[in-house]
């Protein structure tokens, strides 16, 4: 099985854990929230409540598609297209891989130690979106 998804929108990775000064308390920061949410919702409303079978080994790819700066000259853009140039700005590849992962927890399986391969790739492109593709290990 291969379940494959996009999320439109500036890819975002995972952001640090936060502390509660007062307390001592951590927490998720608020942004990394609301994308790990856009992720499950996204995965939900292409595939309901499929998931794999726990304990199945998987493979997640994770292509991000980054926003090409507004101010970039346009030979430089068509070099960021057809992928000649790659980015080499934030987020960091495994903290978009970290998002992904554990925004599927629960959802698309059971949790992400089940990841056994997984890719991160990152290109520029003018419709900035992140590609999902989840499937059982060879």
């Amino acid at each position: 099985m291969t379940l494959k998804f996009t999320v439109m929108g500036d890819p975002f990775g995972w952001q640090r854990a936060g502390q509660n000064h007062t307390t001592g308390a951590t927490f998720t920061q608020p942004k990394t929230m609301i994308m790990e949410n856009a992720v499950a919702w996204e995965f939900k409303k292409n595939y309901h409540a499929e998931r794999f079978p726990p304990k199945t080994p998987l493979c997640l790819f994770v292509v991000a598609y980054m926003p090409i700066p507004k101010s970039t000259p346009w030979r430089t853009r068509a070099k960021m297209i057809t992928g000649e140039i790659r980015p080499t700005v934030k987020p960091d590849w495994d903290n978009l891989g970290k998002l992904v992962s554990d925004a599927l927890n629960g959802i698309a399986y059971d949790d992400d130690k089940c990841i056994v391969d997984g890719c991160v790739r990152k290109y520029y492109s003018e419709d900035p979106r992140t590609e999902i593709t989840i499937q059982e290990a060879q």
